[in-house]
């Protein structure tokens, strides 16, 4: 419900779409890990692209459900691996959640393993050509190294793109990852964009628009309220 919060995280999903490099006007299959709510799942769909999210809550994945979202939803926990046929997907994305592989949260929990477990089941659901792109936090240098010795390992190649990293507040750390290939990293970008005067809130038009698509899709849709009722009521 934060406005600035969801401003964030549909900038930061537009950058990681853009960092997988994908063919244009192509509708791809897309994995969003550690999906939440279905943030970033939402502009995945308005840019025509089919999507999955996976996510460890339970919670979240109940928000998602009741916000509609149109990807198709995954209860699981990313560090025991990933439950998808190889060459699934053709590409993945994932917003501020990779950096929890780093913490052991239990006694059994070796973050390397983790990290390795989650990585190698990636690379396999991924087409060969697919990249993987990553936003996350990095408590420090040591952390970063971590986790990308542990997809070097799994079979990636890549490496670390940062946005604006003369910005102490702006900063963005993306894990560009290449599946059976190795491709050039995309440049950084160095100046912030004034995103001023952009509304992060969905208008009737927007929701109007998804209500359609969910029809046209044969999936169930929410009664319409007496404002959408009234709109798709046919003139003659």
């Amino acid at each position: 419900h934060n406005s600035r919060m969801i401003e964030i995280q549909s900038q930061m999903s537009e950058r990681a779409v853009e960092l997988l490099n994908l063919p244009e006007d192509q509708p791809c299959f897309l994995l969003d890990v550690g999906c939440g709510s279905g943030l970033s799942g939402d502009y995945l769909s308005e840019e025509g692209h089919c999507w999955v999210g996976v996510d460890i809550s339970t919670a979240m994945l109940d928000v998602a459900l009741d916000r509609e979202v149109e990807g198709d939803l995954v209860l699981g926990d990313m560090g025991e691996g990933l439950p998808f046929r190889p060459g699934t997907f053709d590409g993945c994305i994932s917003i501020s959640a990779l950096q929890w592989l780093c913490n052991a949260d239990k006694k059994t929990h070796s973050p390397p393993k983790r990290l390795y477990t989650f990585f190698s089941t990636l690379y396999s659901s991924l087409s060969r050509g697919a990249r993987a792109v990553f936003q996350l936090y990095p408590e420090n240098s040591e952390q970063l190294e971590l986790i990308t010795s542990q997809a070097m390992k799994a079979g990636f190649s890549g490496g670390m793109v940062v946005d604006y990293p003369n910005s102490t507040k702006a900063k963005k750390f993306f894990l560009c990852l290449f599946a059976g290939f190795s491709g050039t990293l995309p440049k950084v970008r160095k100046r912030i964009r004034n995103m001023k005067g952009k509304s992060a809130k969905k208008g009737k038009d927007w929701v109007l628009e998804k209500k359609e698509r969910r029809r046209r899709q044969g999936r169930e849709v929410r009664a319409d309220t007496k404002y959408t009722a009234r709109q798709r009521r046919p003139h003659f």
